[in-house]
């Protein structure tokens, strides 16, 4: 097995080493594993997964079972089962194959896309049906919801063939001259192909109608890029709903990794949630590389986990570890553009591989002074690194430095304690990348001000004044360095007081309550305060207040202490009354209390009755001075 690395990315080609004759027998074979190495670390996945000459196209079917593949010559399908890790069936064809489809999970139903403009079905039993298309193909797709075939190639139209009712429909009338690739999103039904203009032309299938163009060839050409034709369509590939990847002609687009195998390419077909890559190349021999970067092993070769896992933990030289990969500019400042074309250069996708001894011999000539800057650059270090062993002035953040004051001194702290007995130290906040926003933005500033802080912190005030002098001792320290741009900031000693013992918990709970009591009488103030701007704001309406039916409006005073009297319990109600002689407490022979209540005269029954009195009293009066005058004897004559 061969292991390859780009851009940091391996590749492990499965497909390596030569391939043993069938005709041997077993003994020969291991004998040939003895003494031949590239036997010896041949992995043979699949069971004579080659064809005759060359191979045109792979495919996999939906259900991932089985691996089906055309090549030439004589034009043939073969079919692998990847269950049984070997050659099912195959089965010859009258012309080369451009490209297939499997419509079902399985092999039972495939579709073959000719050179000579012939389509042939085939079942699972064998050939089913032939018919021919007006103009040669070179790409079709599948509309499941409406059973259409759409043909595209050497012509502006893209023929539709209708399996249900077996005949073709109108064609579908693109701008383009010739259509090269097409697919149909198998998420909402949008075709799409693409031309040799360098356009992808999205259509409806349920109207027929256009309904985008996408010009892919001038957004591709940048000021950078150098191409000698117009840019193609030649891959066009649905991800999901909303996703497209188009591929040009002249390879542009940002590079993942890439694998160059000894022959050309002509398909290549990705295993199904997987990252294994299958290719048909022109050559015998199909391959098979196996990425895990892109997903991990199928299902019936997982054992290649273990085995790639077991590789790392024993790295080997990669391919491309005597090589140095230089692109054209590099040549230029190497003075070697001349060498271009030659055997000591390899074209490699936009630039060139090179031995890596010429590459360094050829920087050295360029280049003599390398030797100078490579000592001048560790002489620097030697500086640098004495420099980190001397008292250096501490760099505070933008945000919150007297917490990151208080973690460097408790960091100092540590490192004395590890020296002293040897404990392994633990990491700290402020070289923790989890916490750095903690220490650059404005929104995490601690507010020393808050009633959680300084109930959590009671020893704060006393703390904070010795860190605010060290903090504009610092600030101090840093204006001097930048002023002395040139000269060598020296430390300063540390300060001479020493840092203050721990209070006792008797002093401890005094700050603390000390600190409650500021709060409840800042609260307090505040709510003053609130108060009187609300007295202030406030506006003084008239209040109405509705009176019963049957009931006479006295006074709000008399209400109010009834309402006060309603408060009270009954044993202060018993008192109270007992006070205004309305309640009278007596013994009775038999030992228990008799309560006697005297109703309260309210002031209108008491000015009734005293009115009634006055009434009784005139009454009296005139009653006593009608006797009087009755029994007085009357003067004048007699009557007769």
């Amino acid at each position: 097995m061969q292991v390859s690395s780009l851009n940091e990315v391996k590749i492990y080609s499965l497909s390596c080493g030569k391939s043993l004759p069938e005709w041997l027998s077993d003994r020969k074979k291991r004998a040939l594993q003895k003494k031949d190495v590239d036997v010896r670390r041949r992995i043979e996945l699949i069971q004579d997964f080659e064809m005759p000459t060359v191979c045109t196209t792979i495919k996999v079917s939906k259900d991932g079972q089985y691996i089906l593949a055309t090549g030439t010559y004589k034009p043939r399908v073969r079919c692998y089962d990847t269950y049984q890790l070997s050659l099912k069936f195959e089965r010859c064809l009258d012309s080369e194959v451009v490209t297939f489809e499997i419509l079902s999970d399985d092999y039972s139903k495939i579709v073959f896309l000719h050179n000579d403009r012939y389509i042939e079905f085939h079942s699972q039993s064998g050939f089913y049906y032939k018919t021919r298309i007006p103009k040669f193909g070179r790409d079709f797709s599948y509309h499941y919801p409406s059973c259409d075939l759409y043909f595209v190639g050497a012509s502006s139209e893209v023929y539709r063939l209708n399996l249900e009712q077996g005949r073709y429909l109108n064609p579908l009338q693109t701008d383009a001259a010739e259509n090269n690739v097409c697919d149909i999103n198998a998420v909402h039904g949008l075709f799409a192909t693409g031309t040799i203009e360098g356009r992808v032309e999205c259509w409806d299938p349920r109207v027929r109608k256009r309904v985008g163009v996408l010009d892919c060839a001038l957004n591709s050409v940048t000021a950078d890029s150098e191409i000698n034709s117009l840019p193609t369509i030649s891959a066009l590939k649905f991800n999901g709903a909303l996703t497209m990847a188009v591929g040009t002609s002249t390879g542009q687009g940002k590079i993942f990794t890439s694998l160059e195998p000894e022959h050309d390419l002509n398909d290549v077909c990705l295993y199904p949630n997987s990252g294994m890559l299958l290719t048909a190349n022109e050559a015998p021999k199909m391959g098979i590389y196996y990425i895990p970067v892109l997903g991990p092993a199928p299902r019936w070769c997982s054992f290649l986990d273990n085995l790639t896992e077991e590789l790392e933990e024993n790295p080997e030289s990669t391919v491309y570890d005597d090589y140095k990969f230089v692109t054209k500019k590099d040549l230029e400042n190497l003075g070697l553009t001349h060498l271009i074309g030659s055997p000591f250069l390899r074209a490699y996708m936009h630039g060139f591989f090179m031995d890596i001894r010429l590459y360094h011999k050829v920087k050295l000539m360029v280049n003599p002074f390398a030797y100078e800057e490579y000592r001048k650059d560790k002489i620097r270090q030697k500086i640098e690194e004495t420099r980190a062993q001397r008292v250096q002035l501490k760099k505070l953040p933008k945000v919150n430095k007297e917490l990151a004051l208080k973690l460097i001194e408790e960091e100092e702290e540590k490192q004395k304690a590890t020296l002293k007995k040897k404990v392994k130290s633990l990491p700290n906040i402020l070289t923790d990348d989890r916490f750095k926003v903690m220490f650059e933005n404005p929104d995490f500033q601690v507010d020393e001000e808050s009633e959680e802080f300084r109930l959590l912190n009671p020893l704060v005030s006393r703390i904070s004044e010795k860190r605010k002098k060290q903090l504009r001792l610092l600030e101090q320290q840093e204006l001097q360095a930048k002023n002395e741009e040139e000269e060598e900031p020296e430390g300063k000693p540390s300060d001479a007081e020493s840092s203050e013992s721990s209070d006792d918990e008797k002093a401890w709970v005094e700050e603390v309550r000390k600190q409650r009591r500021l709060l409840q009488q800042e609260e307090r103030a505040q709510r003053r305060r609130e108060q009187l701007e609300e007295d202030q704001e406030t506006v003084l309406k008239p209040q109405f207040y509705e009176i019963k039916a049957g009931e006479e409006f006295r006074s709000f005073k008399e209400s109010a202490t009834k309402q006060r009297l309603m408060n009270k319990t009954l044993e202060d109600r018993l008192k109270l009354e007992a006070k205004h002689g309305t309640l009278n407490v007596s013994d009775t022979t038999v030992g228990s209390k008799q309560l006697t209540f005297t109703l309260k005269r309210s002031e209108q029954q008491k000015k009734q009755q005293e009115a009634e009195k006055l009434h009784r009293q005139e009454r009296k009066k005139l009653r006593r001075s009608a006797g009087h005058l009755r029994s007085r004897p009357r003067r004048g004559r007699p009557f007769h």
